[in-house]
C-alpha cells in the first residue's frame, strides 16, 4: 500500500497531523519552511512525490495564508503529483462574496479565480470545503476542477444526541431558517428561529419566536460565530420566551479579536461550540479549563479523513 502525502499550510499543521492519525495510509508530507530577511517565503518540498495522489489542506482564513496555499499547490503539481486534493476547511471572504453597491470589489471571486489558475495535475485538482457560508462561491471557480462541500453535520448529531430530549435546533433568523430545519428533520428533533422586524437600515429588532421553547434547551446552530452579535440577540429572544438554556454552535469558529470572551461575559451561553476548522478556535480552545471549558472544539478530522479515504480506493 503505497502512502499518500498529505502537505498543510503554517497554520494548518495540526489538522494535517490529526487527520493522518485516521488513517495510516496518511502521512504528514516532508516540507521545508523559512523566511527570508525581507520576510519572503521559502519552501522545498523534501520528498519524492512524482507520480504520488497528493493532499493539502489549508484554510484562506487571511491573504498570507492564502498565498502560501497557492504557491504550495503549485509547488506540488510541479513536482510531480497525479492528482492534487485541495482540503479548504475554512474559506474565508463571506463578508465581500457579492457586489450590492456599484464598483464594489469581491474579494471571494477574486480569491476563487486565483486557486482555480493553479497548474492542473495529470489526474486533476480537486476543491474540498466545508460548510461555505453561501452556495454561491463553487460558481467562481473556473476550469476542469471538480468542487466538493463536506459539511459538519455528523458533529451537531452527537452534540445534540448527547443532550436532553427536550433539545430544540434554533437558528438566529429565518434566513437560516431552512437550512437548520433540514439538519433538524434530519436528525429528529425539533427546529425554531425567530422573527425579525427591520427598524432601519442598520438595526434590526427581534420580535419573536415561531416554536414553543418554553422549559427546553436551545442549540443555536450557524455555519460560523465570528462576532456574535445575532447569536447574542437570539439567544436574549430565546431566554426570554423560557427557553432553560442556550447552547451555541457552529461549523466555524472565528473569532476575531476578544469576540469570545465577549460572549462568555454576556451569561446568556452555557458553553459555545465548533469544529477546528479555523486555527483560532483550536488556538482559544487552550486558554479555557479542562474541567469547566466555555469553548467546546470538535475536530473535523475523521469525516475529512474519510473522504479521502474514499478518493483513493
Amino acid at each position: 500500500m503505497k502512502n499518500k502525502p498529505v502537505f498543510s499550510t503554517s497554520r494548518y499543521g495540526y489538522l494535517r497531523d490529526l487527520v493522518c492519525s485516521q488513517n495510516e495510509e496518511f502521512v504528514p508530507g516532508q516540507l521545508e519552511r523559512r523566511n527570508f530577511p525581507d520576510g519572503e517565503r521559502y519552501m522545498r518540498i523534501q520528498e519524492r512525490i512524482k507520480g504520488s495522489d497528493v493532499f493539502l489542506i489549508g484554510g484562506t482564513i487571511n491573504d498570507t495564508e492564502t498565498l502560501e496555499l497557492f504557491d504550495l499547490a503549485c509547488g506540488l503539481v510541479y513536482n510531480g503529483a497525479i492528482s492534487l486534493t485541495i482540503i479548504i476547511p475554512y474559506f474565508g471572504y463571506s463578508t465581500m462574496e457579492r457586489a450590492i453597491l456599484p464598483g464594489e470589489v469581491i474579494p471571494a471571486k477574486s480569491r476563487a479565480l486565483l486557486l482555480s489558475s493553479i497548474p492542473k495535475a495529470r489526474m486533476g485538482n480537486e476543491f474540498v470545503f466545508v460548510d461555505l457560508h453561501t452556495d454561491g462561491v463553487p460558481h467562481y471557480f473556473e476550469g476542469n476542477i471538480r468542487l466538493a462541500q463536506l459539511s459538519a453535520r455528523s458533529i451537531v448529531s452527537k452534540v445534540l444526541n448527547d443532550l436532553d430530549d427536550q433539545v430544540i435546533l434554533a437558528s438566529t433568523d429565518a434566513g437560516r431558517a431552512k437550512w437548520v430545519e433540514s439538519l433538524a428533520n434530519g436528525i429528529g428533533v425539533e427546529a425554531a428561529f425567530v422573527y425579525k422586524r427591520r427598524i432601519s437600515g442598520e438595526e434590526t429588532r427581534i420580535i419573536g419566536v415561531n416554536a414553543n421553547v418554553e422549559g427546553r434547551s436551545i442549540v443555536i446552530y450557524d455555519d460560523m460565530i465570528r462576532t456574535g452579535d445575532s447569536l447574542v440577540n437570539a439567544a436574549e429572544a430565546y431566554l426570554e420566551n423560557g427557553a432553560s438554556k442556550v447552547i451555541a454552535f457552529a461549523t466555524h469558529g472565528v473569532f476575531p479579536g476578544d469576540a469570545l470572551q465577549n460572549l462568555e461575559k454576556t451569561g446568556l451561553f452555557e458553553w459555545i461550540g465548533c469544529t477546528d476548522t479555523h486555527p483560532r478556535a483550536n488556538e482559544l480552545a487552550q486558554s479555557f479549563s479542562d474541567t469547566n471549558p466555555f469553548l467546546r472544539v470538535f475536530s473535523a478530522a475523521p469525516f475529512i479523513a474519510d473522504y479521502m479515504r474514499h478518493e483513493v480506493e
